[in-house]
């Protein structure tokens, strides 16, 4: 049955790593219609012949379901944490994605145990994998994002300092740095130069980032337009504090090292030590589920090592 488990969930992230892989090759279109379709504007997509095949289908006949989807305000939301992660989603496309790949999922572990109930578990199973996955690479995009926007300031900071207008420097940005801050200023770019307003421009990629320094940075350039002063002066400043709060977690990650490695012991040395056991004497482990006060002690056990968990994360969180 593990094994059985074990080939679905490859299965499973499979074929999401197929959908995904579509996605990223088409980023740039996909981008230029997000952007296109927030001025009421139908892009034209240009065929190419590397886009041809089953994949192609696949994609097309995703984009057509899911396109009911699209107005759905949780689709909107979920449109927004896609984009914080990178991922070049929209957000009914990932919904009949999730319902595909659970689909598959909970069909194979119906066919072969023919068992409703560890099918639909199955199928259960594998939206909370994948949006566990998103959660990750929107902490992960965060934190590369935030690393990034120290140098990122002090490089817009010289660059008004030479003579370069502000919208230029987003210019400057987007095709000097790295992703994800080269991608995000590359999106503001092309938001301006399609028409949209700076200020505007600059609030959408504050809400799709989701950081409060770069929030802090948008609040800077907001005052400084409408009341004047020496912006290069006050990005300089709002570098330090960035540059700071970054050595800061680094020091607190550092001193919570010892924490945070407690908690993953706790979690697994009683998962490791249950294996071993099962492996060397099945028929004794199994006699703790057959038994109603084994059960009861197995579900206490559960019980206990979620909340230490919470208590040492609750511990070793430092808000900077």
């Amino acid at each position: 049955m593990v094994v059985v488990l074990g080939l679905v969930a490859a299965l499973a992230a499979f074929l999401f790593a197929i959908c995904l892989g579509l996605y990223a090759m088409n980023r740039q279109s996909l981008d230029i219609a997000h952007r296109m379709r927030r001025h009421n504007v139908r892009p034209v997509v240009k065929k190419d012949k590397d886009f041809e095949g089953l994949i192609v289908r696949a994609y097309k006949v995703i984009q057509k379901i899911s396109k009911p989807l699209t107005d759905i305000n949780f689709a909107k939301s979920l449109e927004y944490k896609l984009n914080r992660a990178g991922l070049p989603l929209l957000g009914g496309e990932y919904i009949i994605i999730n319902l595909i790949v659970a689909g598959i999922a909970g069909g194979i572990i119906w066919l072969v145990t023919l068992n409703p109930i560890l099918a639909g578990g199955g199928a259960a199973l594998v939206p909370v994998a994948l949006w566990a996955w998103v959660l990750y690479m929107i902490s992960k995009r965060l934190t590369d994002f935030t690393e990034q926007l120290g140098d990122c300031l002090i490089t817009i900071s010289n660059a008004l300092r030479a003579g370069y207008s502000f919208q230029q420097t987003i210019e400057v940005i987007s095709k000097e740095m790295e992703p994800p801050i080269g991608e995000e200023f590359s999106k503001m770019n092309h938001d301006v130069i399609m028409g949209v307003p700076l200020e505007e421009a600059l609030d959408t990629a504050n809400k799709r980032i989701g950081s409060s320094d770069f929030e802090l940075v948008v609040t800077a350039v907001l005052i400084q337009r409408e009341v004047g002063g020496n912006l290069a002066q006050v990005l300089d400043s709002i570098s330090y504090t960035i540059m700071e709060r970054i050595r800061m977690r680094r020091e607190i990650l550092t001193l919570t090292a010892q924490g945070r490695f407690s908690a993953l012991v706790m979690l697994g040395l009683p998962i490791a030590t249950f294996c071993v056991m099962y492996s060397v004497n099945s028929e004794n482990m199994m006699q703790i589920f057959d038994d109603e006060l084994g059960r009861f002690l197995a579900g206490a056990a559960v019980v206990l090592e979620i909340l230490g968990w919470l208590v040492i994360r609750q511990i070793i969180k430092i808000d900077v």
